[in-house]
């Protein structure tokens, strides 16, 4: 089993930015592909940004492009999604996924990752 925990959410007013964390536990060395995913009220879970553990490869969402930059600290196990330039339209629950998939095509599809932390909101006003 891989244990995901999820920290750095908040609130934050427009034009702002926030730096997320998710680390790792358990059985992590089968661990090859981690992910951000959101879910906004009323609204279904969708992808934002995605990253190989072993190559730095990342993949986002055209909606976070040139605002997000997913990182990884391979050493601790964790990856980071620093947000910048944070709009309304970004407030979410925030969640962490991490899964097998070695294929960059199936880095946006939820169903390709395992497991996932419990989220942490983010709140960007107006």
């Amino acid at each position: 089993q891989v244990q995901l925990v999820e920290s750095g959410g908040g609130l934050v007013q427009a034009g702002g930015s926030l730096r997320l964390s998710c680390a790792a536990s358990g059985r992590t060395f089968n661990i090859y592909s981690m992910a951000w995913f959101r879910q906004a009220p009323g609204k279904e879970r969708e992808f934002v940004s995605a990253i190989f553990l072993n190559n730095g490869y990342t993949y986002s969402a055209d909606s976070v492009k040139g605002r997000f930059i997913i990182s990884r600290e391979n050493a601790k196990n964790t990856i980071n999604l620093d947000m910048n330039s944070l709009k309304p339209d970004d407030t979410a629950v925030y969640y962490c996924a991490a899964g097998f998939t070695y294929l960059p095509t199936a880095l946006p599809l939820m169903n390709e990752y395992d497991y996932w932390g419990q989220g942490t909101q983010v709140t960007v006003s107006s």
